[in-house]
């Protein structure tokens, strides 16, 4: 016998809730019904899933292993009813997008009208977060797409371009590379180079497509910022220089603080911004037509 969706359901909501009067209260159901539920649950696994105590409940090892699959199989199940509720209608009903925050601010406010118009029947839901982290929402079925930044490892993904994002040096308006027509990535390691903190894509996609190493602490102190905002006003302050999508220049940013920005001497240094979804999801013609709406309207495509 295997378990019900019902059941799983019931666990779920049981480690959302904390407790089972909040999670049957949830689950609009008395009780008793979801406590034999959960029980016929552990009589099907041959194993406790909650240690019961006077404090809440509390998942065993076997009810975390239980509630990780559980999410994927209810996910695939949703998945499952917007599709069919939606066939030959792309794009239409709940759609979970996620976004990077070095995209997202950028490309959205052009992009989200086109969308409406486009497709009006659509309920699109936005997750702003790090790449490694939409990609693990995406494999676990939280998430229908992503609009993310390559390069980066997709195993077990697709995915459709939508642009090449060109990235450039920033500067302070009053310091000397600003005098010149390009930069070299070389020029901009040895003036003080600030990047975005470790697990935002655009540090190693700058880094890489520049040849260069991250930055080492050393006596002196070494600094990075937490958004593309913070990043520009601090060399606007005179702090360093850095590297800046053309997508985020184009939208106005380097206006916000007294900076120059040049193009890099280099070979290709860009990223590549791809909407992506899992391999074999019943999502793809949807995720090419986002990608083909998000093609023409970003700026970076004009790049």
């Amino acid at each position: 016998m295997l378990p019900t969706l019902r059941q799983l359901q019931y666990l779920k909501l049981l480690a959302e809730n904390g407790s089972f009067g909040r999670a049957a209260e949830a689950a609009h159901v008395t009780q008793p019904t979801l406590s034999a539920g959960i029980q016929e649950l552990e009589r099907t696994l041959g194993a406790n899933v909650v240690d019961r105590a006077r404090s809440g409940v509390i998942l065993t090892s076997v009810g975390e292993e239980a509630l990780r699959r559980a999410t994927v199989i209810l996910n695939e199940a949703e998945e499952l009813v917007e599709a069919a509720k939606n066939a030959g209608q792309p794009l239409t009903g709940r759609f979970r997008l996620g976004v990077i925050p070095t995209i997202a601010p950028f490309l959205l406010p052009k992009a989200l009208p086109a969308l409406r118009d486009r497709f009006p029947k659509l309920r699109l839901f936005l997750r702003e977060d790090l790449t490694h982290r939409l990609i693990a929402l995406l494999k676990a079925g939280q998430l229908d797409a992503a609009l993310i930044a390559l390069p980066y490892d997709m195993s077990g993904l697709q995915w459709a371009h939508v642009a090449d994002d060109t990235l450039l040096a920033a500067m302070p308006a009053n310091h000397p590379l600003a005098r010149q027509t390009s930069v070299t990535p070389e020029a901009l390691e040895h003036e003080g180079l600030i990047l975005l903190e470790d697990g935002h894509c655009l540090r190693e996609h700058a880094l890489s497509a520049c040849g260069l190493k991250p930055p080492k602490a050393s006596d002196e102190e070494t600094f990075a910022a937490t958004s593309l905002p913070t990043l520009v006003q601090m060399v606007g302050s005179g702090l360093g220089v850095t590297f800046l999508p053309k997508m985020a220049v184009s939208a106005g940013l380097a206006e916000a603080a007294p900076v120059a920005v040049r193009p890099i001497d280099a070979d290709h240094p860009s990223r590549e911004i791809v909407i992506a979804w899992r391999a074999g999801s019943n999502r793809a013609v949807e995720g090419r037509l986002l990608a083909e709406v998000l093609r023409d309207v970003q700026p970076a495509g004009k790049a």
